[in-house]
């Protein structure tokens, strides 16, 4: 068996565990040169929590476990193919690779599938069923430049 292998079954594992307890089907696995640094599972059922996606749990635990940010070098094993708001956690946080077990076609029928939402967000912004509104407010602190002096990363 394959090393991919074997981390895709360990994250359907997690996922499969998580439905017996009366979750979501999906789990999460970061892996860093070889070993596990942490999983997760969907807990948006358990805690009432709509972003505590099992990517994102893992990613949270990873960082962490290795006290970083950034997941430089790691690799992210998922049992269902990832939503945008997982894909953008994982590149943010410098993951390098992606594997996961079920595609979005497979979860179709199950609406477990996120391929619209890959959809609106490939529309033009203007065409989003989501509107976002960009209001300059003039007079306060420069923000950014604020954080650029006290960062500590």
């Amino acid at each position: 068996m394959s090393e991919t292998e074997k981390f895709l079954r360990q994250a359907i594992d997690l996922a499969r565990q998580n439905v017996r307890n009366g979750g979501r089907p999906f789990g999460a696995v970061v892996v860093k040169d070889g070993t596990v640094i942490a999983t997760g599972v969907n807990e948006t059922a358990a805690t009432a929590d709509p972003i505590a996606h099992a990517e994102l749990m893992a990613v949270r635990a990873a960082s962490s476990e290795l006290r970083s940010p950034t997941l430089d070098g790691c690799i992210v094993y998922a049992s269902g193919h990832p939503c945008p708001m997982c894909f953008a956690a994982m590149a943010l946080a410098g993951v390098e690779a992606v594997f996961y077990a079920h595609s979005n076609e497979d979860g179709e029928p199950y609406g477990l599938s996120t391929a619209s939402l890959y959809g609106e967000l490939a529309k033009p912004a203007a065409e989003r069923s989501l509107k976002m509104h960009h209001v300059r407010l003039e007079g306060g602190d420069d923000l950014y430049a604020m954080w650029l002096q006290k960062r500590s990363f």
